[in-house]
Formats: structure tokens, sequence, C-alpha cells
């Protein structure tokens, strides 16, 4: 996307030169205001008052130069206007003065975090579902945040912004949270929490964390670049049912992992069934017929896949061959 954003071209000048220059003249207008009250108090007061009111030009002066002083920490930008016009925002670290006319917002181009707090969502097959997201994000374009974006009415304390980096700042999260909600509700609606029913093998927002963080990613670029702002990370970072499905959702699932449960073991009981038939064969310790192998089978299966211990029972009769 286009930007509109570009450096400050105006003069700019060491703010350690200018601070003594405005402290010279200072002294010079204090020496001034002493001079011309002396020389009002002796019979050329005339002389005096021309100089006295000179010495109150200078002071107007001299209190407007100081205005033009500024500091700029790393990752911090001043947004500079001239008379309503943009006139390019200023970047450099240090400590500077400009012409006091220009009218200065800063702003901070640090990165700073988002931790949604969790959001009532409907996935894709209408279940209902808590989801949230953790969100880093920072200032990429100047120009966009503070003319493309109604800070002013979106700030706690409207008449922060522009004066208070802090109030600036805080406006631009309230338009995060707001499109970051959007851009959750949109994703987690193209996705089912899990597949566990139709086991179609579709991504899920169970199963595809990067896919679904790629995507979350995607739409809030797209959203927040309205604002110049840049997405430096999104994840999810709570996933779970709704409180109102959350333990009908819990016993499917548990009913889910003791089906599997039992399919394992009943496996193993058949492979062991058959490795003791197949051994008792081989080495010829007893024959069995086959109504001797359905009895051996089922207690078998019995003891292997009961939740129980077993109690066995002796049999001391003999076995008819």
């Amino acid at each position: 996307m286009e930007t509109k954003e570009f450096e400050f071209r105006g003069s700019v000048m060491n703010g350690f030169l200018m601070l003594f220059v405005n402290l010279a003249v200072l002294i010079l207008t204090i020496v001034g205001i002493v001079e011309s009250i002396i020389m009002l108090d002796a019979t050329d007061g005339s002389q005096g008052g021309w100089l006295l009111g000179l010495c109150g030009l200078m002071i107007i002066v001299n209190i407007i130069m100081w205005c033009g002083h500024m500091q700029l920490e790393p990752n911090e930008a001043r947004v500079t206007t001239w008379f309503g016009k943009y006139a390019g925002t200023f970047a450099q670290t240090g400590f500077f003065w400009i012409n006091p006319f220009y009218g200065t917002k800063k702003v901070s181009l640090r990165a700073r975090n988002l931790d949604a707090e969790p959001i009532k969502v409907n996935d894709k097959t209408g279940n209902p579902v808590m989801i949230g997201l953790v969100l880093v994000w920072k200032l990429k374009d100047t120009y966009k945040a503070l003319f493309e974006v109604d800070t002013q009415t979106m700030a706690s304390n409207p008449n922060a912004v522009g004066s208070d980096t802090k109030g600036l700042m805080n406006a631009l999260e309230n338009f995060v949270r707001v499109q970051s909600d959007a851009a959750l509700r949109q994703v987690a609606g193209q996705y089912a929490y899990d597949d566990e029913d139709t086991k179609t093998g579709e991504p899920t927002l169970r199963s595809s964390a990067d896919e679904i963080n790629e995507q979350l990613e995607q739409k809030l670029d797209e959203r927040l670049a309205l604002a110049g702002i840049e997405v430096v990370e999104a994840r999810i970072n709570y996933l779970a049912y709704a409180p109102e499905i959350a333990a009908v959702m819990l016993r499917r699932q548990q009913a889910s992992a003791i089906i599997t449960a039992r399919e394992k073991i009943v496996e193993g009981a058949v492979s062991m069934v058959k490795m003791a038939l197949d051994k008792l064969a081989d080495e010829e310790i007893v024959e069995l017929d086959d109504d001797k192998k359905a009895a051996m089978v089922s207690n078998l299966l019995v003891v292997l896949c009961g939740d129980d211990n077993a109690q066995p029972v002796v049999n001391t009769g003999t076995l008819n061959h």
C-alpha cells in the first residue's frame, strides 16, 4: 500500500547550540530590562522606554524560541505539521531545535503487546468456542496513524492526543483491539474446533495451529495497514469450548478416548490369544478341539479385556483327546 510519509525537510539545528543562544538572549534581555529601569529613573526617560519595550518583545521571542527544542529517544518520532499541513516525520535520535511554529506530535515506534481477552465465536460447524489471541505490533507509518485514523475520538482522553504520546498510543491500541477481535472471529469461523466426528482430515483450530496463526496474521495485516501498523506476531493463546457445551463435549471426548483405548486392548488381546494357541500347537503341549479352543479364547478375552482382576478357577478335570 502506498505511503504518504516522508522525512522532515525543514531546518534542524543542534539543540545544545540553540540552548546556549537562547540562554544568551535571555541574559541580554534581563540586562536590558535593568538598564531600561535605570534610564527611566534618569533624565533621559524616552530612551529607557524604548529599550524596555524592545526587551519585552525579546522576552516574547525568547519564549517562542524555547518551544523549538525537542528530544527523541531510540524508536521514537515526531510528526510535524506546518499550520495544518503535513511537513514530514522527524526520527533522528538526540536533542534538536526546529522552527517553533511547526506543530509536532510525538509517537512511539516500539513494539507493543496486546493480550486479547477470549471471545465467544461459532466455529465452522456452529459450535460455540472461546478463543483468544496475543498480538505483537508496532507503528510503521506515522502519516497513516495520525491522519487516516481518527485517534482523537478513539482515545479515552481526547485532549491528550497530540500532547501526550501515551494518549495517542492508547487510541491506536483501541483500534488494534477492535480489529483483532474482528479478524479473530473471521478466521475462527472458517475452521471446525476438531474433526473427531467427521474424520475428514481438514485443518481444525486444535490440530492446525501454524496454519491458523498464519491466516490470523494475514487478516490482521490487511485490517491494520490502514493505520500504518505492522503485525510482528499473532498467536492464538486460548482455545476451549464455550461453558454451555463444555461438559457435553468433555464427555464426548472421554467416550472417544475410551473407545480408542478399548480398540487397542481388544487388538492386543486377540494377538495374545492367537500367540497362545499357536504356541500350544507348535510345542504339542495339549491338543484342543474347536469347542475347547472357543472356550479358551472366550476365557482369555474376558481376562485380558476386563477392567477388574480375573478370579481364576482351577479345573482339576481331564481333557478328552
